[in-house]
């Protein structure tokens, strides 16, 4: 995704194998559920660290989820120089993040963060 003018970068996550996590995800939406993610993916290009609830919510430090309203939910981290990077999303039937997609996402930023 291109950055906005005075916006935010946005990336994806991608695995060692070249898998964006992101996309698969976001690639079995239906058409409905794509087109809230993407206008979250706007919303967060343009506000960027301002976008508060109830579009993001923290998980944990710095880890965060973009909450849509058709139960679209995408992880994101910060880094440096105005850089979001995207991890994953789920479709989130409760409020709770389900222990296993909680666990791969937050694996998913210990490797971007360690790869800095």
């Amino acid at each position: 995704m291109a950055q906005a003018a005075g916006g935010w970068i946005i990336d994806e996550y991608t695995k060692a194998d070249g898998e964006s996590p992101f996309q698969t995800f976001f690639h079995g939406l239906t058409e409905q559920r794509r087109d809230d993610a993407t206008a979250l993916l706007l919303a967060l290009r343009e506000h960027g660290n301002m976008l508060r609830p109830p579009r993001s919510k923290k998980v944990e430090d710095n880890l965060f989820e973009l909450r849509g309203y058709h139960q679209v939910r995408i992880f994101y981290l910060f880094l440096p120089g105005r850089r979001i990077v995207v991890l994953d999303g789920i479709i989130k039937k409760t409020d709770k993040i389900p222990r296993h997609d909680l666990k791969r996402v937050k694996q998913y930023k210990r490797e971007v963060e360690g790869s800095m």
